[in-house]
């Protein structure tokens, strides 16, 4: 079979799914429909309704589109059915029902942004950063009845540089998951439907790593910095979450009514590696025009951030603007 006669229903709903998406298309594979997450409320009253940016590339080169509200609809399942797909590719979307998976006859396929069985989950790129990791990747596997736990077709590793943070890795991860859909099809079309998978403890040799990390779906309370930690974990932790969704903290001013209690969101740091030396974790000092916070050992110097209602700044603006941070602490 050529790959223009391969009929592929694609399966996603964010800019990262757009990478594999564009990939396919501008490779010349027979997309055949696309199948994403109904348009978005937004505004203050939300009363417009945005597409997803899925939805946006398929209209534009005339794939047709569904965004069914529930996937065991019947209507869906026999909608998509007319389709006739030999194969289904998945890129950031919700977990589907087995009547809608197990559809093709080449199967489904998903494109996680980790790799397995590490960062199960819905948030695998922050989740590495926060805790650390040095390396990730991206992992095709066939879906089956749990979340995230079908047998692996492909893996492909990318480094995870020092300060690294997630847009980095996002953007990184978003080409190398359209690189390893791309093969990975080309092998489901090589074996005529037929391509070896491996189940997710042979995988890793049998063996159970030691922490089998997951990648749960982040709140805006998941995102609070505690300060009691140590300086790397605090920084590990701003830019896991930085741009999007943002770590944040609570500005307390004392005296100044327009600041006090108010949220600020910390998207870059820099660890100094001097200690605190007993300063209660969360004290702000200020010193020739840099702004740092204690942590539980060393000091943390914040170079961008932004206060609720306020731009993105540096932290040299920002106390250009606020001249009394030196008596204020977060928490």
């Amino acid at each position: 079979m050529e790959k223009k006669d391969l009929r592929i229903i694609f399966m996603g709903t964010p800019e990262f799914a757009v990478g594999t998406l564009k990939r396919l298309v501008e490779s010349g594979y027979n997309v055949v429909a696309v199948v994403t997450q109904p348009d978005k409320p937004v505004g203050r009253h939300q009363d417009n309704l945005q597409p997803s940016a899925v939805k946006r590339y398929a209209l534009e080169h005339d794939i047709p589109v569904l965004q069914p509200i529930k996937m065991k609809d019947p209507d869906f399942a026999e909608q998509l059915a007319s389709y006739k797909a030999d194969l289904q590719v998945v890129v950031a979307f919700r977990m589907l029902p087995e009547i809608i998976w197990s559809m093709p006859r080449m199967g489904t396929f998903n494109v996680h942004a980790a790799l397995l069985p590490q960062y199960r989950g819905a948030a695998p790129i922050n989740w590495a950063i926060i805790n650390g990791e040095t390396e990730t990747g991206v992992t095709t596997f066939f879906l089956d009845k749990n979340i995230d736990t079908g047998r692996i077709i492909l893996q492909k590793r990318f480094p995870i540089p020092e300060d690294a943070n997630a847009e980095y890795v996002y953007d990184g991860l978003m080409k190398l998951g359209a690189d390893i859909a791309v093969e990975t099809i080309d092998l489901v079309l090589k074996g005529n439907g037929t391509v070896k998978a491996t189940e997710q403890d042979e995988w890793i040799g049998g063996k159970q790593p030691e922490t089998l990390h997951t990648a749960p779906k982040i709140f805006k309370e998941t995102c609070q910095i505690s300060w009691t930690q140590q300086a790397q974990s605090v920084h590990n932790f701003v830019r896991g979450l930085s741009p999007y969704p943002g770590a944040w903290t609570t500005l307390h001013t004392g005296n100044d009514a327009k600041t006090e209690g108010a949220v600020l969101k910390i998207f870059k740091t820099q660890k100094t590696h001097e200690p605190a030396n007993g300063e209660t974790a969360g004290t702000i000092r200020v010193e020739k025009g840099h702004l740092y916070i204690a942590t539980a050992d060393n000091w943390i110097e914040i170079t961008e951030l932004q206060l609720a209602g306020k731009k993105r700044m540096t932290a040299r603006d920002f106390l250009n603007g606020n001249k009394n941070m030196s008596s204020c602490h977060v928490e």
